[in-house]
């Protein structure tokens, strides 16, 4: 009772012991709102250090030539500064990945959530989120070794580092962001409409293909939009596969052809440019122009789900995004329009598969009127299965060629010895060691600000200016390309605070790379707290920080591990932001301070593939410990989820 005093025979707070109270209610909601807003100051920074050492090149070349420009040749005798072939090369591998994912991952998002059985389902869906946790430079390993080689012999050509490369292997890693979201767009129609369109004699697909997907189109369209994003800051993969070449392809249908895009331009030629000079600040054009690209394909797709969100909870005569007769229209132009594509894509590669499609096309949209409908359903179950099938099919062919062949690596000397011959020989300890130092300290880093934020956005403000504000720079973190995180850890921290290539730098980098991922997981968890909890506490007298850190924190620390683990998983994944902030190839002992560069897992793949001939065999087994080492941490974040799911249930 020492903090209470007898008032008219009551006891009370001292007003002194209020007053402190207040100072510490009030000083804990500062800091949480300051970490809430490190999200907002960490985006104005990469824009001001972009335009910073972006600007001279729009002023000395100009805005319009350097968009428009028809050659990129910084080396020559003349250098020219004209990213339109860079423009051009990322638009078409763009449209080439949706064109083979989108359909994919359509017909695999229907399966999952309208035609699998509970037992198939709990299957797919971790299988989707297994390709999901493939590291990029281990899909680009995949498309070096495996899909080139594959392409240069089906269609007898010199090489197949090409378009078609680069856009089959970005489709398939859009491939469980479209999946994803589309199913959990699919799944969220009401079952109202389901039963209601069962009930009046339609047939399943009648139903999926005219009831079911239409509503869902918004969230399908967010899921689209996502995965260009996902395509568009991809840098890695891209660079390994695409050819490089910063060419426009003639003609420009022309999918065997080489050419580069914008991400691979700044993972290829940023670590051998002299800063300060003009080709530096022409890279550092094109990281401006990158991140305003995918930050509008981001931010579209967050407007549409955010739509869609309000749309579940408004009043009944609100009026939808898309009227259902202008939905109606939009489906079919984009059958029309995928079918055209197609027969493009398909032309280009074979010119006598052009009739077939041309007939089966016809077949399908002329035909239908004399087709029954149990006939109808059957072929389009049949090709959703399909798809699903090839969805499968595409992760085992990875994962059976990284395991197989690495396998025969391991031993207990390729994991315990540091690299020999230039990696050819010897094994990977420094990497293994390297990659948990890095990943340690971005967690560390990333985990108390990014809890910090979830709970100033749960728990200490209402939605309003500030939040929406918030809100928008955590959604633009979490769209900013890998590879301007890494431009930005090399221009702030490396140059300007002279911490130089670092394990601290990497450390920094990969953090606020993964912050997003934090917070969204912590907020999730934290909304998933019933309300009532949270008002019996204050009922109680417990003040609001006791009733966050006594009743809200421990049931939502599920959700918190969770999204640390699955932060883990990606920043040990991670190449682009690391190879100009963190990285060495080789090095045969550990770093003493957090101020020495080290060796990464990622990396050291990306050089042995790419420059180290004859070193086949510790290529495979640097995949498979690499694969492992995230897949595991996926691993344990999925089992994590489920415990706690089945937990809650029971």
């Amino acid at each position: 009772m020492k903090f209470l005093k007898k008032v008219n025979g009551v006891f009370c707070a001292s007003e002194g012991t209020a007053r402190l109270s207040a100072l510490k209610e009030q000083s804990i909601k500062t800091i949480f709102f300051f970490t809430a807003a490190f999200a907002v100051i960490v985006v104005s920074f990469i824009l001001l250090f972009l335009l910073r050492d972006g600007y001279p090149i729009f002023i000395d070349v100009g805005a319009i030539n350097f968009l428009i420009g028809p050659e990129w040749a910084p080396t020559a005798a003349e250098p020219l500064y004209g990213i339109y072939p860079l423009i051009i090369g990322t638009l078409l591998v763009t449209l080439g990945a949706m064109i083979f994912s989108v359909p994919l991952s359509l017909g695999c998002a229907i399966y999952i959530s309208e035609l699998a059985t509970p037992r198939i389902k709990a299957v797919l869906k971790p299988a989707v989120e297994l390709l999901a946790g493939i590291p990029s430079v281990v899909y680009g390993f995949f498309g070096l070794i495996v899909l080139t080689n594959f392409i240069r012999v089906s269609f007898d050509i010199p090489t197949g580092e090409t378009w078609l490369a680069a856009s089959v292997l970005l489709g398939i890693m859009a491939l469980p962001t479209i999946i994803s979201v589309s199913e959990d767009a699919i799944s969220s129609v009401p079952h109202e409409y389901k039963e209601g369109s069962l009930a009046i004699g339609a047939t399943r697909w009648q139903t999926i293909s005219r009831v079911l997907v239409p509503a869902a189109l918004s969230g399908i369209a967010a899921a689209v939009i996502l995965g260009i994003g996902r395509v568009v800051g991809e840098t890695m993969a891209v660079l390994m596969v695409a050819g490089n070449a910063a060419i426009i392809p003639d003609p420009i249908w022309n999918i065997l052809s080489p050419l580069r895009t914008l991400t691979a331009t700044l993972g290829i030629e940023m670590g051998e440019v002299s800063v300060g000079s003009e080709h530096y600040s022409a890279l550092f054009g094109i990281a401006v122009v990158l991140l305003i690209i995918t930050l509008i394909i981001n931010l579209s797709a967050v407007a549409i789900l955010q739509h869609l969100r309000e749309r579940r909870t408004a009043p009944a005569g609100r009026k939808p995004l898309i009227p259902p007769g202008t939905r109606q229209k939009i489906v079919f132009a984009a059958k029309m329009l995928g079918l055209a594509l197609l027969l493009v894509l398909l032309t280009a590669m074979s010119w006598w598969l052009a009739p077939v499609v041309l007939l089966a096309g016809s077949l399908w949209f002329a035909g239908r009127p004399f087709m029954s409908e149990n006939t109808i359903q059957k072929s389009a179950f049949c090709l959703i299965g399909a798809a699903t099938l090839i969805v499968l099919a595409i992760l085992l062919i990875i994962l059976s060629d990284i395991v197989i062949n690495g396998i025969p690596a391991l031993s207990w000397e390729f994991i315990t010895q540091p690299p020999m011959d230039l990696g050819r020989a010897g094994g990977i300890f420094p990497a293994i060691v390297g990659t948990l130092y890095l990943v340690a300290g971005a967690i560390a880093i990333a985990l108390p600000l990014g809890v910090g934020a979830a709970i100033y956005l749960v728990e200490y403000t209402r939605e309003g200016r500030i939040t929406k504000v918030i809100r928008t720079g955590v959604d633009l973190l979490n769209g900013t390309p890998s590879i301007v995180f890494g431009l930005f850890g090399f221009a702030f921290i490396v140059l300007y605070l002279n911490a130089g290539v670092s394990l601290l730098a990497g450390q920094v980098t990969l953090a606020l790379m993964v912050l997003p991922t934090v917070i969204r997981t912590t907020e999730e968890s934290l909304k998933n707290i019933p309300q009532s909890l949270r008002e019996g506490s204050l009922a109680l007298g417990a003040t609001r920080w006791q009733t966050i850190s006594k009743v809200v924190i421990p049931p939502a620390v599920p959700g918190i591990v969770t999204g640390a683990i699955l932060s883990i998983g990606r920043a040990a994944g991670e190449t682009a932001p690391i190879m100009f902030t963190a990285v060495v190839f080789s090095s045969r002992f550990l770093p003493d301070s957090v101020l020495d560069p080290v060796m990464a897992l990622p990396y050291h793949l990306f050089i042995l593939a790419t420059n180290v001939p004859g070193a086949s065999m510790n290529q495979y087994g640097t995949a498979l410990v690499l694969l492992l080492l995230v897949i595991g941490f996926y691993a344990v974040a999925i089992m994590v989820r489920t415990h706690f799911q089945n937990r809650s249930r029971g």
